[in-house]
């Protein structure tokens, strides 16, 4: 009974307190290791006990499962380079600075000290990615920091089980070079394989979404276990295993186990990382006692950890600008990937907050270790140390410096175009679909919701008048508000059964929560003009006709003025300047010039967009 009874104040602190963050726009994280910090220290608080098995067996494999199923292969793949050399490379440059730099302070062997630089070589998975979304940067630069927190857990575990090895002297090169190898191959083996099996289970034998997500629920450990069993990288384990399902998931598992997939892991992951920051802030009081025990002079226990923390921040930020501009002296990946400016390198190398697993990998030290209290303090000054320092400052250095976040515009431009394509291969499906005994209400109805929904995403850029979807969005809101009170009216009189109206509410919601809930633009306040993100060379449309020509009615669209109608956005013809309605308007006259004059590309015609599209292909550019 205590220990359920500890859980549930945990989670209800947490929630609290997460919820008061949110709203006085604070960092929950921070919040968090604070209160837990005070909370030490009050004498009626039970003191956490923050073993490795709680965190690495418990917390870990759960989060990092959560992580890995939400982040996207194709961006992991296509940034590689920057997220192998952070996730393998700085740790083990981590490891070998700080380790020399204890060495030289501490009197301790090379391979403990070398342990605890591994221990706190790792930024956590948790902080950084939560700070960085939080601090708005650009999404390049959050995937690099998810995957390298993805993986360098696996290397900085390792790193450590060969410094505790080499304590006991039974260690080589070639011992340390199988170490590698093993937890790497073996925990990639073990993912795929995982994923292999879960997907297949999913395909053939799983039809209901509860059953889904209760298999979700177990794969972070059916994966983690048996690849620590045999001395494997549980974590390379998980995230690959995380990381192919992620992938596979709209082809292996139905639309509502998706959904319902995702909302549960997004409850876990709060509970589970709030968790993790209010306890890491509650091992302060423990951590002190211990370190009262200790032989070593107070001021070289300070100047150890300081310096430490020092250390680990300066090797980050020097091995990140190595990286970043060293490769590129290379002509071929200069080409391919050119020189960001220096605050992109500058911002990442900031972002290395530490969390829980540095607190868990230090009690993983035998107990012989000498001076371990010691160690577990400076494991807790590095990463309260970098949660305070760097979290706190991250966001305003990202602001400082003027690096700006994925922008809202060009994602719905993207957006745009995809629903587009996607609409036009819906229609042709459904034109190949039709046998001619179906009613023209019904043929009509489909390609008319099709074309709506497409639209609805064209609809947030441009004007910020209201547009049809929004007003759509707000009466029906209104109008599914009266409908649910009407259904609960029915509720309390007992006129119908208690199962049919609570599946008549459930209908209400998924209705409401499917509203297209569309983002109000700002392009007029725009500093540049919006452009298509990519330019796609394959269409010999948008290549010829980069030149734009003076619009024959810049008041407005051409026939909506000649015949009195209204218009929602409007599209300029690249070939005679002929400018025209969208196809969200009533009238749809930028469509019906294009059929009637085949001229393919037109350019939005709206303040602050430069964007082109091309009806032919069906192409930004």
């Amino acid at each position: 009974m205590p220990v359920a009874l500890d859980i549930v104040i945990l989670a209800v602190v947490v929630t609290a307190v997460s919820a008061l963050a949110r709203k006085y726009a604070l960092s929950a994280p921070l919040v968090l290791v604070s209160v837990g910090f005070v909370a030490s220290y009050v004498p009626f608080v039970p003191t956490p006990d923050l073993t490795p098995e709680i965190v690495l067996v418990g917390f870990l494999p759960p989060l990092l499962y959560a992580a890995a199923i939400r982040t996207s292969l194709i961006d992991i793949h296509r940034n590689k380079r920057p997220i192998l050399l952070l996730s393998v490379g700085l740790v083990v440059f981590t490891t070998a600075g700080v380790g020399l730099l204890v060495w030289w302070l501490l009197p301790v062997s090379l391979a403990a000290a070398l342990a605890l630089g591994a221990v706190v070589s790792p930024p956590d998975a948790v902080a950084a990615t939560a700070i960085a979304r939080r601090g708005g940067m650009p999404r390049r630069v959050v995937t690099i920091l998810e995957g390298e927190s993805l993986v360098n857990d696996a290397t900085a575990l390792v790193s450590l089980r060969t410094a505790i090895a080499a304590t006991a002297g039974t260690v080589s090169a070639w011992g340390i070079a199988w170490d590698f190898a093993r937890s790497a191959v073996g925990g990639i083996f073990v993912g795929v394989v995982v994923a292999v099996v879960v997907g297949q289970i999913r395909r053939r034998w799983i039809d209901d979404h509860l059953t889904d997500v209760a298999v979700s629920l177990l794969t972070p450990w059916v994966a983690y276990l048996p690849a620590e069993e045999i001395h494997a990288s549980g974590v390379l384990a998980v995230v690959v295993a995380g990381l192919l399902l992620g992938h596979q998931s709209p082809v292996i598992q139905s639309a509502s186990s998706r959904v319902f997939e995702r909302t549960n892991w997004a409850t876990i992951s709060f509970l589970l990382e709030n968790s993790i920051f209010l306890l890491i802030g509650g091992q302060v009081r423990t951590i002190a006692e211990d370190l009262g025990a200790s032989t070593l002079p107070a001021g070289r226990i300070v100047a150890a950890a300081a310096l430490t923390l020092l250390a680990v921040i300066v090797l980050r930020i020097a091995w990140v600008f190595q990286i970043t501009y060293l490769p590129r002296l290379f002509p071929a990946i200069a080409r391919q990937d050119p020189s960001p400016p220096w605050q992109v390198p500058l911002v990442v190398g900031w972002a290395g907050m530490r969390g829980v697993v540095t607190l868990a990998a230090v009690f993983l030290l035998p107990e012989s270790t000498p001076f371990r209290e010691v160690f577990v303090a400076i494991a807790f000054v590095v990463t309260a140390g970098t949660l305070l320092l760097q979290g706190l400052s991250l966001p305003w250095l990202v602001r400082r410096l003027g690096i700006d976040g994925p922008d809202p515009a060009e994602d719905h431009l993207q957006e745009a175009s995809v629903y587009q394509r996607a609409a036009r291969a819906g229609i042709n499906e459904l034109e190949e679909a039709l046998t001619g005994d179906e009613p023209d209400e019904v043929v009509q109805r489909l390609r008319q919701r099709t074309i709506e929904r497409s639209n609805a995403v064209w609809e947030r850029l441009g004007s910020q008048r209201e547009t049809p979807s929004v007003m759509y969005a707000r009466l029906r809101e209104r109008m599914l508000q009266a409908e649910r009170e009407e259904v609960l009216r029915v509720r309390r009189l007992g006129l119908v059964d208690q199962q049919v109206l609570r599946n008549v509410l459930d209908a209400l919601d998924v209705e409401e929560t499917v509203l297209d809930q569309a983002v109000e633009s700002s392009s007029s306040e725009r500093k540049t003009e919006l452009r298509a993100p990519q330019h796609h060379d394959g269409c010999e449309h948008l290549q010829a006709h980069e030149t734009v020509p003076q619009p024959r009615t810049p008041e407005g669209c051409e026939e909506c003025l000649r015949d009195g109608t209204e218009w929602v956005h409007l599209r300029l013809c690249m070939d005679c300047g002929h400018v025209g309605c969208c196809d969200s308007s009533p009238q749809m006259h930028s469509d019906a010039h294009w059929r009637d004059a085949r001229h393919p590309v037109v350019r939005s015609f709206e303040t602050g967009e430069a964007w082109r599209w091309c009806y032919e292909d069906q192409l930004l550019g």
